[in-house]
């Protein structure tokens, strides 16, 4: 199907109700091949756009059908909406592979509600209160490479967890150094030089892992390398540089502590961490990032910017990343 075929007008995700009938230009990601218990085929996928995602079925699919389909990419779809489980889903009828035009990509990727400038201009503020000159400098090494920053203000933080839209990397490192300039005074001991730095950098081997120019998927490196790696790599690389260029050595030990907060960010080997945290910075700074992470995504699946999505029902389908259902309710809200 050709893009031309797209209906001319759409329907945002964020606009559906129940027992809707929709047509339109949509992203896909995760297209899965499932078994029913009669063990008939069938497709389940995350149906996107900019307003949000949903759930999607098609209850009967052949095999000549779903390998035309992206495992991430986008779609021309026709269904209805569905009420399951207190949320809506997608019941998919027709669906075509397309190749979006440069118009319709504008409605198809989800972005952060914040200007990505002014997210950018606060971090910066932030960084600049860094006081050791080692640190300030390495820095700037960073904010100096023009190419990373742009990718920097544009990838997303996750293919699907949290912060999963355009801008979203910068949002979630901004929430990051925002919590460290409010939580490190408790702590006068904690070196908060170490903590800004390794909170800026820890998620910027993404830049490398992630896809973002159609649907969010992982690059070559991403799948076999990954961002913790990559990240890794990323800053001896302008460590190397900055006394190359400019003469800045790093003090002895810190960027070993600095490759450490990156390593050790994800908590546990389970969830992809190289090493437990083993410094009072990288502790921080790695429950620093599950908060953020996990507050977003609790808020995302219980109190979505979704209103046609609220359809009753206290709790939300399982959230795999919380490992548990959400009690949705607001006991205080108006």
């Amino acid at each position: 199907m050709t893009t031309s075929q797209a209906a001319p007008s759409r329907t945002f995700i964020a606009e559906l109700k129940p027992a809707q009938r929709f047509s339109g230009a949509y992203s896909i990601m995760n297209a899965q091949l499932g078994k029913t218990r009669q063990d008939k085929s069938y497709l389940r996928c995350i149906i996107g756009d900019k307003t949000g995602e949903m759930p999607g079925r098609m209850w009967s699919i052949d095999e000549a059908t779903y390998s035309r389909l992206p495992t991430d990419g986008f779609v021309y779809i026709e269904g209805e909406t569905q009420s399951y489980q207190g949320s809506l889903q997608l019941i998919i009828h027709v669906i075509d592979p397309i190749e979006p035009s440069d118009e319709q990509l504008r409605d198809l990727m989800p972005c952060s509600s914040r200007d990505p400038a002014d997210m950018f201009a606060e971090l910066l503020t932030l960084l600049d209160s860094i006081k050791h000159p080692a640190l300030k400098a390495l820095a700037q090494e960073y904010l100096e490479d023009e190419y990373l920053m742009n990718a920097f203000r544009r990838c997303p933080a996750a293919k699907i967890m949290h912060h999963a839209y355009l801008g979203g990397l910068l949002e979630h490192t901004l929430n990051l150094c925002n919590l460290a300039d409010r939580v490190c005074p408790l702590y006068p001991k904690i070196n908060r030089d170490l903590v800004l730095m390794g909170l800026f950098i820890h998620d910027l081997g993404k830049t490398r892992e992630l896809a973002y120019d159609k649907a969010f998927s992982y690059t070559d490196p991403g799948l076999l390398i990954g961002h913790i790696v990559e990240g890794t790599m990323m800053l001896r690389d302008k460590a190397q540089n900055l006394m190359r260029s400019k003469g800045v050595r790093m003090p002895a030990g810190s960027l070993m502590v600095l490759e450490h907060i990156i390593l050790s960010h994800h908590g546990i080997p389970d969830f992809g961490a190289a090493k437990i945290p083993a410094t009072p910075e990288a502790i921080l700074v790695s429950m620093l990032d599950n908060m953020d992470a996990k507050t977003i995504m609790a808020l995302d699946a219980a109190r979505p910017d979704r209103p046609a999505q609220q359809l009753g029902g206290n709790f939300t389908e399982k959230i795999w990343g919380l490992d548990t259902r959400l009690f949705k309710p607001d006991p205080l809200a108006d």
